[in-house]
């Protein structure tokens, strides 16, 4: 995998065009996913390996993206620790048994890689279809955006209770990250030894946190995982809405590459950062609503500013939504594939 475009712009060496993935890439958007998905829950989904397969492998036939990602969600780790997760349509997840006590955290368990040994199954055949012709990108949730599900028991609007637990029990907080940051860099490295090529941390929530918060709850507990990851040859990607704000600190964890959300410049962002740290992004995926011509005209106008620039993934600044065209993601991913620096 040394030779992908993705590898190489990860770990910062010259590509002659920009790899391109998608997060949400194998997604709501396309007709095929929604062939399966009316057929099974989601969490049979992601927990059959031949199905989360079927799933990963839609963009890779169907678009010709640079990368796959691995069918999967963040919240796994959360329901392997002793959470209650089930999904609805129209509500999203839910955990029936919220951790908002001493007892309540003391009941998570850490131990969990047999629970989720149905990723590692899913990753093996996911690679014998991919056959070593693009990489797999393995994630896990940050414990940041995990704890807010588990506490909130679900998604929030203002994630009051989770920010009452971090001012208020800042001490049962740390205890509850501590844990989830545990599970989470022993499922990465699980996932790394069944055969990802990359790995990103997602921390979908991390724009709530005031600076100060976001050092002490969310950083210092990525920085832990990814300092204990078996990273030789896998690049690392660190993400988190709010990027465009805590970035210059998310360099600090040490991660190959830092993925920019679209509220700024990412030239500029790109050199507020240490050498060698790569840019994913920073497409706002509202663009892929617009007529084509816009498409294309925002893609190179993102390629012309980070021209001569080493190490640039493109992306969207964040997951492509569930109404946007299949024809204009596919369109943009042939913009991107035919343009040469």
């Amino acid at each position: 995998m040394k030779d992908s475009l993705f590898i190489k712009a990860a770990f910062s060496e010259k590509t002659e065009r920009p790899p391109v993935w998608m997060m949400r890439q194998a997604g709501r958007f396309m007709p095929e996913y929604w062939e399966i998905k009316n057929k099974y829950s989601f969490l049979e989904m992601c927990k059959t390996p031949e199905i989360a397969a079927d799933v990963t492998m839609l963009p890779v036939d169907l678009l010709g993206i640079d990368a796959a990602i691995l069918f999967s969600d963040i919240l796994v780790t959360g329901e392997a620790m002793g959470g209650d997760l089930s999904f609805t349509a129209g509500v999203g997840p839910k955990f029936a048994n919220p951790v908002r006590t001493q007892a309540d955290v003391d009941a998570l368990e850490t131990n969990v890689g047999d629970k989720l040994h149905y990723v590692a199954d899913a990753i093996k055949v996911i690679q014998q279809r991919l056959n070593g012709s693009i990489p797999l990108i393995g994630f896990a949730g940050a414990p940041f955006t995990v704890m807010s599900y588990l506490v909130e028991g679900g998604s929030s609007k203002d994630f009051k209770l989770t920010k009452l637990m971090l001012h208020n029990q800042p001490e049962l907080a740390h205890q509850l990250l501590s844990k989830i940051a545990m599970v989470t860099a022993d499922y990465l490295n699980l996932q790394i030894a069944a055969g990802v090529n990359a790995v990103q941390i997602f921390d979908s929530w991390a724009q709530a946190l005031s600076w100060d918060d976001y050092t002490e709850f969310s950083h210092r507990y990525i920085q832990e995982i990814i300092s204990k990851l078996n990273r030789k040859d896998i690049p690392v990607i660190s993400f988190c809405k709010g990027s465009s704000v805590f970035a210059p600190l998310m360099a600090k964890a040490n991660p190959d590459v830092i993925s920019i959300d679209w509220n700024v410049d990412l030239l500029d962002m790109k050199n507020r950062l240490p050498q060698g740290i790569a840019v994913q992004g920073n497409l706002d995926p509202h663009i892929l609503y617009a007529d084509k011509s816009v498409i294309k005209d925002r893609i190179h106008r993102l390629f012309e500013r980070m021209r001569g620039q080493e190490g640039f993934i493109f992306n969207l600044g964040h997951g492509i939504m569930p109404d946007i065209p299949f024809d204009n993601v596919k369109y943009a991913i042939e913009v991107v594939k035919e343009f040469r620096y």
